[in-house]
């Protein structure tokens, strides 16, 4: 009688509850989020998400403050509207948004579902308002171009940023969608995609553009090339033979580490015109997004391709696969800082050009070029201050503004601990050997502790690695670089090379101009490096300012355009400037001409001993 009177109970109270409903319990169910692509309306998505049946009183719902790879506060919830939630009748539930990111919901046990609009980024950029590097942006163009990087669209509840989701694409017909998220097709349109939880969504944008994707294989690894090219000017299949040629000789490089069965490559070409300006890329961990203007030669954009998805492909090494808990635990809109940049972008650099010399796709005399590029780039930043204090406070001012440097210092920091490595080891051990011990021991679920990393490697290696730790990247002692390459029988010197018009180069991004932070429309000429002769020959000096070029007023926006037009300038182009010197307006004209510029170089010291030349050729060709 006490057993059927207890059923009896528990029945009575089922009946009296929620449970009625027969609803998944959120945390046992996925997330389902569906966006429709097709009917999109005043340039915007509409995104809704069940999260399944809550029995919390109130629950929180964020779009990320910042996400893992950008090192920035971009408050992608600035880009929603109109969060709306709804009951399981369907009316309408007060919601209140705390700020720019997070969404309060009250009486969450009766919620159904949530729905609310996305604005895309690039149209901010257009209008010169702070927005996120486009790499990491979002762009809504109705019936022709996507770019979804998810953390744009998609949020989490509180609570249930481990649970699985479901995403369902309502897609227009015409499109392909490039991925690595494990999805399939259904008959009405639509594409359903799974992620084993919130992580994984944001880990795999999706670009569908007009074009499908071209696909060829790097060992056991299927790479897929998405392009949109707004005007025509480049496909995924003109793109393919360059980048099959570099990820064949970076899985050569690399050896036994591998971290991925397939990998997207999402490119974006920019028309500059109301679009998207920020160039580069982001990496993940089976992809990457990259933005490039359309207008670049096929030549400058074949190296450009080759040295940014390059950099994104090695990420699968770290901080993909050997990262610490920082990264693995991400909080999204409350992050604390991994104290390793000049590992998860520094080693990552450093091999993105030292494997095309080590695999004969740029000479010696190249990477030389682009080591010296670094060393003169990182002469901008503050030196003296200690890599691992800026990677820990790097969203934060000073830190921020020296973020910048992990390109150029931290690539430099690997290039002086490898040689040192090689000298310790006679030529045997070096940073790659050292990223294959941690890689076997770390993977993409299982972190180190970010205070033992140090302790780790010099166990690995050797107890003078410590010193180097201690000096250069703990402390703030800087790097005495000629000290490093003279172990490996290098010296400096200079030469003439040639040059871009605004920019060195593509590779180094080295720009002749700069910006005043506190007036972004104020550009004038950098004193701080040589000129190229193109500025040269009009007369102009370091410290002009820059008022107005073939009859464009100069402003941030219109010299981003201006650069854009120059890659399609010829010697033969007629350039009239207008400059500020001395508070006096001055009028420079002439011809582009073929620009050159002198630089730093290294050079092979003929009298270097046998063993330095020896320790070099391991340094170079492993």
């Amino acid at each position: 009688m006490k057993i059927r009177f207890y059923h009896l109970m528990l029945s009575l109270l089922l009946v009296g509850c929620s449970a009625t409903r027969n609803l998944p319990t959120a945390g046992e169910t996925p997330i389902k989020a569906s966006l429709d692509l097709v009917d999109v309306r005043d340039d915007r998505v509409l995104v809704a998400l069940d999260p399944g049946a809550f029995i919390a009183g109130e629950v929180k719902f964020y779009i990320p403050k910042t996400v893992p790879g950008t090192y920035s506060e971009d408050n992608y919830g600035r880009y929603v509207e109109g969060l709306a939630a709804f009951d399981y009748k369907g009316n309408p539930m007060p919601v209140v948004r705390e700020d720019d990111n997070t969404w309060s919901i009250s009486g969450a046990r009766e919620l159904d579902r949530i729905t609310y609009y996305v604005n895309d980024s690039y149209d901010s950029e257009a209008t010169g308002d702070p927005a996120p590097f486009s790499p990491a942006g979002t762009n809504i163009l109705a019936g022709e171009h996507y770019m979804l990087n998810l953390h744009g669209f998609v949020g989490y509840f509180e609570g249930l940023r481990e649970q699985p989701y479901t995403l369902e694409l309502r897609i227009p017909e015409g499109l392909y969608p490039a991925t690595s998220l494990s999805g399939s097709p259904g008959p009405d349109g639509t594409f359903t995609y799974s992620a084993s939880r919130y992580f994984e969504v944001i880990d795999n944008p999706i670009q569908l553009s007009g074009e499908p994707p071209a696909t060829f294989q790097v060992g056991d690894i299927t790479v897929n090339i998405s392009v949109h090219s707004p005007n025509g000017a480049y496909s995924a299949a003109a793109i393919q033979p360059a980048m099959e040629r570099m990820m064949q000789a970076q899985k050569a490089f690399l050896g036994d580490i591998d971290g991925t069965r397939e990998y997207n490559i999402l490119l974006y070409l920019s028309t500059l015109d109301n679009d998207a300006r920020g160039f580069g890329a982001l990496e993940h961990h089976t992809s990457t997004v990259v933005v490039l203007p359309e207008q670049l030669p096929a030549a400058q954009l074949e190296e450009a391709m080759v040295d940014v998805v390059s950099h994104e492909f090695f990420h699968i090494v770290t901080p993909l696969n050997v990262h610490s808990e920082e990264i693995q635990y991400f909080d999204y809109n409350a992050p604390k800082m991994s104290r390793h940049l000049w590992m998860y972008e520094g080693t990552t650099e450093y091999f993105a050009n030292l494997f095309q010399v080590r695999q004969e796709l740029i000479s010696e005399e190249d990477f030389y070029s682009r080591m010296v590029a670094k060393i003169r780039n990182a002469s901008n930043y503050n030196d003296s201050l200690s890599f691992t204090e800026m990677s820990r406070n790097v969203l934060e001012e000073p830190y921020e503004a020296e973020y910048a440097n992990v390109y150029e210092k931290g690539a430099l920091i690997n290039m002086a601990l490898d040689i040192r490595l090689r000298e310790l080891s006679g030529g045997t051990y070096g940073v790659l050997s050292l990223m294959k011990e941690l890689s076997a021991k770390y993977d993409e679920d299982t972190p180190f502790r970010d205070e033992a990393l140090f302790d780790e490697i010099v166990e690995m290696t050797y107890p003078e690695v410590r010193d180097f730790f201690q000096a250069h990247v703990i402390g703030n002692t800087p790097i005495n670089y000629a000290a490093y390459l003279d172990k490996v029988g290098l010296d400096f010197g200079e030469q003439e090379v040639e040059s871009g018009i605004f920019l060195k180069d593509m590779q180094s991004q080295m720009p002749f101009i700069d910006v005043d932070p506190d007036n972004t429309d104020h550009i004038f000429l950098r004193s701080d490096i040589p000129l190229n002769t193109f500025f040269t020959g009009l007369g102009a000096q370091g410290g002009d300012v820059l008022k107005s070029i073939n009859g464009t007023e100069v402003t941030l926006n219109a010299m981003r355009m201006l650069i854009g037009q120059s890659f399609g300038w010829g010697p033969e182009t007629e350039v009239r400037m207008v400059v500020e010197r001395d508070g006096e307006e001055i009028v420079l004209e002439g011809t582009v001409g073929n620009p050159t510029v002198t630089e730093l170089l290294i050079l092979p010291d003929p009298e270097a001993p046998a063993e330095a030349v020896r320790l070099r050729e391991a340094w170079l060709k492993g």
